[in-house]
Protein backbone atom coordinates (compact mmCIF):
# COMPACT_ATOMS: atom_id res chain seq x y z
CA UNK A 1 0.00 0.00 0.00
CA UNK A 2 1.56 3.42 -0.75
CA UNK A 3 1.68 6.03 1.66
CA UNK A 4 1.89 10.08 1.96
CA UNK A 5 3.66 12.45 4.23
CA UNK A 6 2.56 15.97 4.79
CA UNK A 7 4.51 18.18 7.30
CA UNK A 8 3.72 21.76 8.84
CA UNK A 9 6.68 23.29 10.01
CA UNK A 10 4.67 26.60 11.99
CA UNK A 11 6.54 29.08 13.70
CA UNK A 12 5.91 27.13 17.08
CA UNK A 13 5.37 23.69 16.71
CA UNK A 14 6.15 21.03 13.78
CA UNK A 15 3.34 18.66 12.59
CA UNK A 16 3.72 15.81 10.38
CA UNK A 17 0.91 13.33 9.69
CA UNK A 18 1.14 10.23 6.95
CA UNK A 19 -1.79 9.11 5.33
CA UNK A 20 -2.61 5.90 3.76
CA UNK A 21 -4.21 5.74 0.03
CA UNK A 22 -7.65 6.09 2.20
CA UNK A 23 -6.61 9.16 3.30
CA UNK A 24 -6.22 8.01 6.81
CA UNK A 25 -4.35 9.07 8.87
CA UNK A 26 -2.19 5.90 10.23
CA UNK A 27 1.05 7.78 11.76
CA UNK A 28 1.52 11.77 12.91
CA UNK A 29 4.17 13.37 15.03
CA UNK A 30 4.08 16.82 16.52
CA UNK A 31 7.13 18.92 18.11
CA UNK A 32 8.57 21.86 18.98
CA UNK A 33 10.08 23.64 15.98
CA UNK A 34 12.82 24.86 17.48
CA UNK A 35 15.65 26.26 15.79
CA UNK A 36 16.87 23.90 12.96
CA UNK A 37 13.43 22.72 11.21
CA UNK A 38 15.25 20.21 8.75
CA UNK A 39 16.20 18.07 11.89
CA UNK A 40 12.97 18.85 13.39
CA UNK A 41 10.87 17.42 10.90
CA UNK A 42 13.18 14.56 10.03
CA UNK A 43 12.62 13.44 13.79
CA UNK A 44 9.01 13.72 13.48
CA UNK A 45 9.50 11.89 10.51
CA UNK A 46 10.77 9.17 12.05
CA UNK A 47 8.12 8.97 15.31
CA UNK A 48 5.31 8.99 12.60
CA UNK A 49 6.94 6.06 10.49
CA UNK A 50 7.25 4.02 13.63
CA UNK A 51 3.94 5.14 14.86
CA UNK A 52 2.44 3.31 11.26
CA UNK A 53 4.73 0.66 11.29
CA UNK A 54 6.16 1.61 7.88
CA UNK A 55 9.55 2.37 6.49
CA UNK A 56 10.51 5.46 4.61
CA UNK A 57 10.56 3.39 1.14
CA UNK A 58 6.54 2.99 1.53
CA UNK A 59 6.28 6.87 1.85
CA UNK A 60 5.51 7.59 -1.87
CA UNK A 61 5.11 11.45 -2.07
CA UNK A 62 5.79 14.31 0.50
CA UNK A 63 4.97 18.28 0.99
CA UNK A 64 6.02 20.80 2.91
CA UNK A 65 3.99 23.47 4.32
CA UNK A 66 3.35 26.20 6.81
CA UNK A 67 6.20 29.17 8.16
CA UNK A 68 9.45 26.60 7.70
CA UNK A 69 8.09 24.93 4.75
CA UNK A 70 11.38 26.11 2.93
CA UNK A 71 13.51 24.34 5.57
CA UNK A 72 12.33 20.35 4.58
CA UNK A 73 14.55 19.08 1.97
CA UNK A 74 13.41 15.78 1.51
CA UNK A 75 10.16 16.64 1.01
CA UNK A 76 8.72 16.25 -2.92
CA UNK A 77 7.46 19.91 -2.97
CA UNK A 78 5.76 22.75 -0.95
CA UNK A 79 2.49 24.18 -0.55
CA UNK A 80 1.12 27.20 1.36
CA UNK A 81 -0.45 26.92 4.47
CA UNK A 82 -3.72 28.95 3.14
CA UNK A 83 -3.96 26.02 0.77
CA UNK A 84 -3.03 23.41 2.92
CA UNK A 85 -5.47 24.24 5.79
CA UNK A 86 -8.26 24.69 3.29
CA UNK A 87 -7.73 21.41 1.49
CA UNK A 88 -7.50 19.11 4.89
CA UNK A 89 -10.68 21.13 6.12
CA UNK A 90 -12.99 20.89 3.14
CA UNK A 91 -12.21 16.95 3.22
CA UNK A 92 -14.31 16.68 6.50
CA UNK A 93 -16.49 19.32 5.61
CA UNK A 94 -17.27 19.52 1.70
CA UNK A 95 -19.42 22.01 1.35
CA UNK A 96 -19.43 25.95 1.44
CA UNK A 97 -17.19 26.87 4.61
CA UNK A 98 -15.22 29.59 5.63
CA UNK A 99 -11.90 27.84 7.40
CA UNK A 100 -10.50 30.00 10.84
CA UNK A 101 -7.06 28.62 11.68
CA UNK A 102 -5.56 29.97 14.98
CA UNK A 103 -1.86 29.53 14.79
CA UNK A 104 0.80 30.92 17.69
CA UNK A 105 1.85 33.93 15.37
CA UNK A 106 -0.85 34.43 12.95
CA UNK A 107 -4.48 33.46 12.76
CA UNK A 108 -6.10 33.02 8.94
CA UNK A 109 -9.54 33.12 7.25
CA UNK A 110 -10.11 30.96 4.73
CA UNK A 111 -13.09 31.13 2.31
CA UNK A 112 -14.01 27.63 -0.01
CA UNK A 113 -16.88 27.23 -2.25
CA UNK A 114 -18.83 24.06 -2.47
CA UNK A 115 -16.47 22.34 -4.67
CA UNK A 116 -13.17 23.11 -2.31
CA UNK A 117 -12.10 26.03 -4.09
CA UNK A 118 -10.50 29.14 -2.69
CA UNK A 119 -12.56 32.09 -2.80
CA UNK A 120 -10.49 34.50 -0.67
CA UNK A 121 -8.74 34.90 2.12
CA UNK A 122 -7.63 36.96 5.08
CA UNK A 123 -4.24 36.76 7.46
CA UNK A 124 -4.49 38.86 10.34
CA UNK A 125 -2.14 41.81 11.39
CA UNK A 126 1.23 42.02 12.03
CA UNK A 127 0.73 41.84 15.78
CA UNK A 128 0.13 38.92 18.04
CA UNK A 129 -3.11 39.89 19.17
CA UNK A 130 -5.82 36.98 17.93
CA UNK A 131 -3.25 34.37 18.14
CA UNK A 132 -1.74 31.62 20.04
CA UNK A 133 1.43 33.99 21.07
CA UNK A 134 -1.33 36.59 22.50
CA UNK A 135 -2.18 33.49 24.96
CA UNK A 136 1.68 32.83 25.94
CA UNK A 137 1.82 36.30 27.30
CA UNK A 138 -1.01 36.20 29.21
CA UNK A 139 0.09 33.12 30.82
CA UNK A 140 3.22 34.41 31.34
CA UNK A 141 2.34 37.34 33.02
CA UNK A 142 -0.27 35.54 35.33
CA UNK A 143 2.68 33.23 36.22
CA UNK A 144 0.21 30.11 34.88
CA UNK A 145 0.85 27.46 32.99
CA UNK A 146 -0.02 27.41 29.44
CA UNK A 147 -2.21 24.52 29.44
CA UNK A 148 -4.04 25.52 32.43
CA UNK A 149 -5.46 28.40 31.10
CA UNK A 150 -8.85 26.87 29.46
CA UNK A 151 -9.71 24.97 32.41
CA UNK A 152 -9.35 28.30 34.59
CA UNK A 153 -12.01 30.15 31.93
CA UNK A 154 -14.61 27.64 32.25
CA UNK A 155 -14.61 28.40 35.57
CA UNK A 156 -15.30 32.29 35.38
CA UNK A 157 -18.10 33.38 36.41
CA UNK A 158 -18.19 37.26 35.80
CA UNK A 159 -17.44 38.96 32.00
CA UNK A 160 -14.20 40.83 32.38
CA UNK A 161 -12.85 43.03 29.05
CA UNK A 162 -9.42 43.46 27.69
CA UNK A 163 -9.83 47.13 25.71
CA UNK A 164 -6.03 46.49 24.36
CA UNK A 165 -5.25 45.42 21.19
CA UNK A 166 -1.85 45.61 21.60
CA UNK A 167 -0.39 42.40 23.31
CA UNK A 168 2.12 44.36 25.22
CA UNK A 169 -0.82 46.83 26.57
CA UNK A 170 -2.98 43.84 27.45
CA UNK A 171 -0.74 42.98 29.59
CA UNK A 172 -0.07 45.96 31.22
CA UNK A 173 -3.98 46.56 31.46
CA UNK A 174 -4.36 42.60 33.33
CA UNK A 175 -1.77 43.85 36.00
CA UNK A 176 -4.04 46.89 36.76
CA UNK A 177 -7.37 44.20 36.99
CA UNK A 178 -5.45 41.73 38.93
CA UNK A 179 -4.97 45.29 41.34
CA UNK A 180 -8.70 45.97 41.25
CA UNK A 181 -9.18 42.54 42.52
CA UNK A 182 -10.65 40.78 40.03
CA UNK A 183 -10.33 36.84 40.18
CA UNK A 184 -7.70 35.22 37.73
CA UNK A 185 -10.63 33.17 35.84
CA UNK A 186 -12.23 36.32 34.45
CA UNK A 187 -9.06 37.62 33.63
CA UNK A 188 -8.35 34.47 31.32
CA UNK A 189 -11.68 34.56 29.80
CA UNK A 190 -11.59 37.73 28.86
CA UNK A 191 -8.04 37.04 27.21
CA UNK A 192 -9.77 34.42 25.51
CA UNK A 193 -12.35 36.74 24.23
CA UNK A 194 -10.05 38.93 22.82
CA UNK A 195 -8.74 36.70 20.87
CA UNK A 196 -12.00 35.92 19.22
CA UNK A 197 -12.63 39.33 18.84
CA UNK A 198 -9.32 40.32 17.02
CA UNK A 199 -10.55 37.19 14.58
CA UNK A 200 -14.03 38.53 14.02
CA UNK A 201 -13.06 42.25 13.40
CA UNK A 202 -10.56 40.84 10.27
CA UNK A 203 -13.84 39.21 8.20
CA UNK A 204 -17.58 37.73 8.05
CA UNK A 205 -18.10 34.13 7.92
CA UNK A 206 -19.61 32.64 4.50
CA UNK A 207 -21.16 29.10 5.34
CA UNK A 208 -20.09 26.88 7.59
CA UNK A 209 -17.89 28.08 10.31
CA UNK A 210 -15.09 25.72 10.60
CA UNK A 211 -12.04 25.88 13.51
CA UNK A 212 -8.71 24.28 12.99
CA UNK A 213 -5.43 24.59 14.32
CA UNK A 214 -3.26 24.21 17.99
CA UNK A 215 -4.81 26.69 19.74
CA UNK A 216 -8.32 25.27 18.79
CA UNK A 217 -6.96 21.77 19.91
CA UNK A 218 -5.85 23.00 22.90
CA UNK A 219 -8.36 25.25 24.17
CA UNK A 220 -11.76 24.26 23.22
CA UNK A 221 -13.53 27.35 25.06
CA UNK A 222 -12.45 28.91 22.02
CA UNK A 223 -15.43 27.15 20.22
CA UNK A 224 -18.04 28.47 22.25
CA UNK A 225 -16.55 31.34 22.32
CA UNK A 226 -16.65 31.70 18.27
CA UNK A 227 -19.92 30.33 18.04
CA UNK A 228 -21.02 33.16 20.34
CA UNK A 229 -19.71 35.96 18.62
CA UNK A 230 -19.94 35.08 14.67
CA UNK A 231 -23.79 33.89 15.39
CA UNK A 232 -23.37 30.75 14.15
CA UNK A 233 -22.57 27.15 15.25
CA UNK A 234 -18.87 25.75 14.56
CA UNK A 235 -17.36 22.90 14.01
CA UNK A 236 -13.87 21.24 14.56
CA UNK A 237 -12.31 18.88 12.42
CA UNK A 238 -10.91 15.74 14.00
CA UNK A 239 -7.29 16.60 14.75
CA UNK A 240 -7.51 19.96 14.37
CA UNK A 241 -3.74 20.93 15.23
CA UNK A 242 -2.49 18.75 12.25
CA UNK A 243 -5.12 20.20 9.89
CA UNK A 244 -2.23 21.65 7.41
CA UNK A 245 0.19 18.83 7.70
CA UNK A 246 -2.91 16.40 6.65
CA UNK A 247 -4.01 19.16 3.56
CA UNK A 248 -0.08 19.13 2.54
CA UNK A 249 -0.21 15.46 2.66
CA UNK A 250 -3.63 15.52 0.36
CA UNK A 251 -1.55 17.62 -2.11
CA UNK A 252 1.22 15.03 -1.76
CA UNK A 253 -1.45 12.18 -3.18
CA UNK A 254 -2.47 14.16 -5.54
CA UNK A 255 1.07 14.64 -7.44
CA UNK A 256 2.00 11.18 -6.80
Amino acid sequence: MPYFCGVDIGASAAKLVIVDEGRNIVGKAVRRSGVDYADTAGQCLAEALAAAGIDRADVRGSRSTGYGRDNVPWAGGKVTEIACHGRGAWHHFRRLITVIDIGAQDSKVIHLDEAGRRKGFKMNRKCAAGTGAFLEEIAYRLDLPLGELNGLAERSTRDVSLGSFCTVFAATEILEKIRSGQRVEDIVKGAFRSVVKRIVEMDTVDGTLVLTGGVVAHNPLLRGLAEEAFKTPALVPPEPQFIGAFGAALFAMDGA
